[in-house]
């Protein structure tokens, strides 16, 4: 189908963008990457009157790494997380879940802020975030703020950014230890069956913090403290692998749908968290 029709702003600055959406109000909706709203203006499930695209504000496309922190402007692509040596050093689980997004053509055009911002709960970036601890910078016309990724996602499309505001960067620490991130998926391109962000820290023998968070398995990403909590202190064997994956799996609330019925998913989420946890383990 062929979207209703809508005028079409192009800004230069965040100040030029933020302008437009104060002046336009419920009528206007940013475009990053576009891979979610147009697709949903072409079957009429949204109405845009005034459309704001942000591919011409530069201050949106950085990657930093310092003072032992990583911050990702809005606009960076999928591409370029997968391109940054920079990052690939400071944080290898951006680029390996980046890797497992959609098909090379969508990654060159796909934002890291698009993936997170619109709270889709099937896109990978957003419970990769919370499995890093993330913050988001909104800012509006009131100035900016931060938000932790764990508390960012309230349901399926629905987060705490305001109509008004926009996700500007996301910035976290630079993580330390054994990192995963695993995917199960019907082919390539599809969103994930269920997916799961694994990020540990050993010494000695045991491990002294772990982070566990998955991806379509809920109608928001779901960060499972008591799995991360399981790890700690063990030895990351098998016993403590199967008691973290039973946590975390107690955790999701994934629905019925055309990757399979319930049961189907969480079996399947249970086998990939698995191999989340042992796959960092053995990079600690």
């Amino acid at each position: 189908m062929i979207p209703a029709a809508f005028e079409y702003h192009r800004p230069s600055d965040v100040a030029g963008a933020l302008s437009l959406l104060s002046t336009h109000g419920d009528d206007a909706r940013v475009l990053a990457g576009g891979h979610s709203l147009i697709p949903m203006m072409k079957l009429r499930m949204a109405s845009v009157e005034h459309l704001v695209d942000l591919q011409d504000v530069a201050e949106l496309k950085g990657i930093s790494v310092a003072d032992g922190h990583v911050t990702l402007g809005a606009m960076v692509t999928q591409h370029s997380l997968i391109e940054s040596a920079e990052l690939a050093e400071a944080a290898p689980i951006v680029r390996e879940a980046a890797l497992q997004i959609a098909d090379p053509q969508v990654r060159y055009m796909g934002t890291v802020g698009g993936n997170v911002a619109n709270g889709d709960p099937g896109n990978d970036m957003p419970g990769l975030m919370q499995c890093l601890d993330a913050r988001f910078t909104l800012q509006g016309p009131n100035g900016s703020r931060e938000v932790a990724a764990r508390a960012y996602y309230e349901a399926a499309y629905f987060t705490a950014r305001a109509d008004d505001e926009i996700l500007t960067q996301i910035s976290f620490a630079v993580p330390v230890g054994g990192y995963a991130y695993e995917k199960q998926k019907r082919k390539v391109g599809d969103y994930a069956t269920a997916a799961c962000g694994v990020v540990l820290a050993k010494e000695g023998a045991l491990c002294t913090s772990a982070s566990v968070a998955m991806t379509n398995l809920a109608d928001v990403p779901v960060w499972s403290e008591a799995a991360g909590a399981a790890l700690v202190g063990t030895d990351c064997g098998p016993e403590a692998v199967k008691t973290a994956v039973a946590a975390a799996v107690a955790d999701i609330d994934p629905a019925e749908d055309n990757r399979g019925p319930v049961a189907f998913k969480r079996h399947v989420a249970g086998i990939i968290i698995g191999r989340a946890i042992s796959r960092a383990w053995s990079r600690a």
